[in-house]
């Protein structure tokens, strides 16, 4: 399907669904990061912990709601801009922003169990934690795609 077109290819209109449904999947998860990270200033002991610390809340806080926004972002334009006109260029777009709000992601995800563990355990046990969640986050999202597509696997 090439330029602007009215006509919908159905392989276009299911892979645009497939998008939206795998959004579906990771927002659960991320809203519930940002729930959490909203709570934590106001608990009693926020106040107690260093500025460092309260510095990796901020990245943490400010990447979570950047995630939020940027995996969002296609439902909401999706149905701002409907019916769509080019559902090709749509999908690019819209495939950015998930990507960029999955890396914003994944690093909310690492800095949140570095600051909850080094908080319960310390900061050597943190600091492995985040790593190994860093290490997961890795392979799994970033680096097993790439390798099953590189193999013709999927």
């Amino acid at each position: 399907m090439t330029g602007r077109s009215s006509i919908e290819d159905p392989a276009e209109t299911s892979d645009l669904t497939d998008m939206l449904g795998e959004l579906r999947v990771l927002l659960p998860g991320e809203l519930l990061l940002s729930a959490f990270l909203i709570t934590v200033p106001f608990n009693s002991g926020f106040g107690d912990i260093v500025h460092a610390e309260k510095q990796v809340f901020l990245v943490t806080f400010l990447l979570a709601i950047a995630s939020l926004v940027l995996l969002s972002a296609p439902a909401v334009q999706h149905r701002l801009l409907r019916p769509l006109v080019d559902r090709v260029r749509f999908k690019q777009v819209a495939t950015r922003q998930v990507i960029a709000g999955c890396v914003a992601l994944s690093l909310a995800l690492v800095l949140a169990t570095q600051l909850v563990i080094c908080e319960v355990f310390g900061n050597l046990e943190g600091f492995a934690a985040a790593a190994f969640v860093a290490m997961l986050i890795l392979v799994f999202w970033w680096l097993l795609p790439g390798i099953l597509r590189a193999r013709g696997r999927l």
